[in-house]
């Protein structure tokens, strides 16, 4: 399992054609891999979550090109894409008082690797105990 910091950035958005193309374009004119993508859409609004390299200068960015967004850290978890690794992650973070604000990810196809995507109030403490749980699940 790979433990991972990102940044997250929600951007507020219209609910309209053609707004996330506006917003790709930013991304794709910067040369920015976007790792992650969860939209919510309310009426006539909505944000999209990105979650990109934690080196990456995306809030200026996002200013300049027009954008209202809020930056925060999450985790990046690849794991085996098999049955019951969501369980045991949101296990280990809820054994350890972790709340999850947020979840997102994309499971593997044919057992590949699957990226879940997690917001938590204390990143640094889920980040350690998802590599213990890591370290402690592999072969000796």
């Amino acid at each position: 399992m790979k433990v991972e910091i990102l940044k997250q950035f929600s951007v507020f958005m219209p609910n309209r054609p053609g707004a996330l193309s506006g917003l790709a374009r930013i991304f794709s004119e910067k040369g920015i891999d976007i790792k992650g993508l969860a939209s919510e859409v309310r009426d006539d609004s909505g944000v999209v979550r990105i979650a990109v390299a934690a080196d990456a200068d995306v809030s200026a960015i996002l200013s300049q090109g027009g954008f209202s967004s809020v930056e925060t850290n999450l985790l990046s978890v690849e794991l085996e894409g098999t049955a019951g690794e969501l369980h045991r992650i949101a296990k280990t973070l809820a054994d350890g008082k972790i709340n999850i604000t947020t979840v997102y990810g994309s499971s593997g196809h044919g057992g590949g690797i699957a990226r879940i995507l997690i917001a938590v109030e204390n990143v640094q403490k889920a980040r350690a105990l998802l590599e213990s749980l890591s370290v402690s699940a592999s072969p000796s």
